[in-house]
């Protein structure tokens, strides 16, 4: 599953501590970016605290991903029975799989709106994040939780 990104290449996430929506970007923003590690955590730009980075989704992304995997997870599960008990005939025994499982549609793809305003910390400033027009800082940098002023 891939996730829209905005036309700057940054994909929205949320904060698991504070709940406020940010963006960082997708994949290295510049070269000196592709020559750092990966962070093993990320720190909220807005409130400054840490997580792993499999712990940022939105509530829409997350809500998407069930819409997504359900359908898909149904139909093969019900492939799966309808397979195991193929073989299962003889003149003593019969299986049938009736019926099938409800599903409902997968929903529509997400949309990632050009909003926020790009911020750089000083001493991470190859990871920029957007933040909202409407948040004054003090900022934290997404790699290390240093806070800054912009």
């Amino acid at each position: 599953m891939s996730l829209p990104l905005d036309h700057d290449g940054f994909v929205r996430r949320e904060c698991p501590h504070c709940i406020s929506q940010f963006k960082w970007h997708h994949g290295p923003a510049s070269e000196e970016a592709e020559q750092q590690p990966l962070p093993t955590t990320y720190y909220c730009p807005l409130c400054g605290q840490s997580a792993g980075p499999d712990s940022w989704w939105t509530q829409e992304q997350i809500n998407y991903a069930r819409g997504v995997i359900a359908p898909a997870a149904a139909r093969l599960v019900e492939e799966g029975l309808k397979n195991a008990f193929k073989p299962t005939r003889s003149k003593y025994l019969r299986v049938d799989v009736k019926g099938s499982i409800d599903t409902r549609e997968a929903p529509s793809p997400l949309t990632e709106p050009d909003d926020m305003v790009i911020v750089a910390s000083p001493c991470h400033s190859y990871e920029p994040v957007k933040v909202t027009e409407e948040t004054s800082g003090p900022y934290h940098c997404l790699v290390c939780g240093q806070a800054f002023a912009v």
